[in-house]
């Protein structure tokens, strides 16, 4: 007894400093997480509106789901981009999946028939910089503008510049780059057929 009387003596401080410390961060996260939120928002607009330039207004259609390869249900937001005449000249949806450092959360654009992929941005990233941060650049992601919108290839080497199914690494950042592909290919049939589903898209 005497040694547990001798420690909270000698500790007492120290734990009331970590129970504040504590306290203080989880009031901070309360205040700040809906300005963290609304901040995500608005760079998840911008991102669709640089994807779909020709659009005049994004609205949100509907939550689809996204099956990850190991079974997690993960909810994609998806936006339609409407002309000034009102025609809806595209679609985007958010996706995410590993990367090499950690969680890759994207922004896809694709056509209004789904055919082809407007580009896609990155919304969050941890990757490396200098390396795997090189997804953000217009010479990786220039590959997938007039893409088809359907399973993609990984290559190491190649022309980056030949716009198809293949897409071209980035040296040095091999597993980032994958990542892309990767989230890519296992998100947009899921949400194709979902929005045929809901005669969002034509089966033809």
């Amino acid at each position: 007894m005497s040694k547990v009387k001798h420690f909270i003596q000698q500790s007492w401080l120290l734990i009331v400093a970590a129970f504040c410390f504590g306290l203080l961060i989880a009031v901070t996260n309360a205040a700040w997480a809906p300005r963290i939120e609304q901040n995500k928002i608005d760079k998840l607009n911008n991102l669709i509106s640089s994807l779909l330039p020709e659009g005049e207004s994004f609205e949100q259609i509907t939550e689809l789901q996204v099956t990850s390869p190991k079974g997690k249900l993960l909810t994609s937001n998806l936006y339609k981009a409407t002309s000034e005449a009102g025609d809806c000249i595209g679609w985007a949806f958010n996706v995410s999946g590993p990367g090499f450092a950690d969680k890759i959360e994207l922004v896809v654009a694709v056509d209004k028939n789904f055919d082809k992929f407007a580009g896609y941005a990155v919304l969050t990233s941890n990757e490396t910089p200098g390396f795997g941060d090189k997804i953000k650049l217009p010479y990786y992601r220039n590959q997938f503008v007039g893409a088809p919108a359907e399973k993609l290839e990984p290559l190491k080497t190649g022309d980056p510049q030949i716009i198809d199914a293949q897409v071209i690494a980035i040296t040095g950042a091999t597993v980032s780059s994958d990542a892309v592909v990767k989230i890519l290919n296992n998100s947009v049939t899921q949400i194709k057929t979902q929005m045929q589903d809901k005669g969002l898209l034509s089966d033809e």
